[in-house]
């Protein structure tokens, strides 16, 4: 092991997204398909859109034993709710995310030359899909969600859905030569009542 090396957590193999390897048994080209559906945990997104805790991911993967750990492809497929960046509508989506990740053995050569925070590791016979797929679901995520691609927003001046308005929308600008007039012509609401009773 490595002197510097950090003590990883002991995974929980009962959490839906630790995946046991065992049948592989460590032999080179050894391959087994895994298809699941998973939770999704927190934090599977941004604030603006992402995945509901707990709503269904579904993972179709395979793992593949190489030299230097196990090596996991596949897709999943999440459900996401979230709001329009411009409109603020909410937005409902699927998103299909690519996974590839080599989970390193203890003591191989990619785990004793890979940097702690970029290296997959495996644990005994147990791997965390978790942080490779928040990476790939976060990094996959548009900047600015729309609930369509033509998105108008909102009116600046009511606060409106400009697609839900008519196209001849507009809001009658005060001329600001006028501003002062329109100050004289305003009562003054904090002014004493005037006294028309004749005594």
């Amino acid at each position: 092991m490595r002197e510097n090396s950090k003590p990883q957590s002991r995974l929980d193999p009962h959490k839906p997204l630790v995946l046991d390897t065992r049948e592989l048994g460590r032999r080179p080209g050894s391959m087994r398909p895994v298809r699941l559906a998973a939770p999704a945990p927190e934090g599977l997104g941004t604030e603006m859109i992402g995945a509901p805790v707990g709503a269904e991911l579904d993972l179709d993967l395979r793992l593949e034993s190489v030299m230097e750990g196990v090596l996991v492809t596949g897709t999943a497929t999440v459900p996401l709710t979230g709001e329009c960046g411009r409109c603020l509508e909410p937005i409902s989506d699927t998103l299909v995310v690519d996974l590839q990740e080599l989970y390193a053995y203890a003591d191989s050569t990619t785990d004793l030359t890979g940097e702690d925070d970029e290296t997959a590791r495996m644990e005994g016979d147990f791997l965390d899909l978790e942080p490779v797929l928040r990476d790939a679901v976060v990094l996959a995520l548009p900047l600015t969600p729309l609930c369509q691609e033509d998105c108008s927003g909102l009116c600046v001046d009511c606060g409106e859905r400009l697609d839900d308005l008519p196209e001849d929308h507009a809001h009658a600008a005060p001329d600001p030569r006028w501003a002062a007039l329109q100050s004289l012509s305003a009562p003054d609401l904090t002014a004493p009542p005037v006294d028309t009773e004749e005594h």
